[in-house]
């Protein structure tokens, strides 16, 4: 598998983590406000569709941030794989909290809702990043007999 298939896969991995962990916030009834799917589900025209917005979510997830690590981590400071991660996604963050919020009405880094709103993404990102670095890292390094493991 070349760099940007075991990107997709990484990606595929910290989506699914991140999803969990969103439903896990859901059920226990941590910050409903900050509901993912249907505010993606609405800034697509599709309000009330929340698979829409999952679909989307993983697209994300999968496409956008493990073709970023795999054309990023090479390039970026540092030899931790998990730590890129984590920039990349917290870059993610920014333009998620700066762009996106704003335009599904929630304002700027998402304060319609409260403070929360930035705390608990971020921490998601957070999340996100470490578990993509670490299985992209992990996979990258698979292939590599003698190299010291990054991470």
């Amino acid at each position: 598998m070349n760099k940007f298939g075991k990107g997709m896969a990484a990606g595929l991995v910290a989506t699914i983590v991140l999803s969990a962990l969103m439903v896990m916030k859901m059920r226990m009834g941590i910050a409903r406000e900050l509901d993912l799917p249907n505010m993606i589900a609405g800034m697509m025209g599709m309000p009330g569709q929340p698979l829409v917005g999952w679909a989307i979510h993983v697209m994300i997830g999968v496409v956008l941030y493990g073709v970023a690590m795999a054309l990023l981590d090479a390039r970026l400071p540092g030899h931790s794989s998990v730590g890129h991660g984590i920039l990349i996604a917290v870059g993610g963050w920014v333009l998620m909290m700066g762009m996106l919020m704003p335009m599904a009405g929630a304002g700027l880094f998402g304060m319609k809702m409260g403070p929360m709103a930035p705390m608990m993404t971020l921490v998601l990102h957070l999340i996100f990043g470490a578990v993509l670095g670490w299985v992209y890292g992990r996979s990258i390094d698979q292939g590599s007999p003698g190299r010291l493991a990054r991470g």
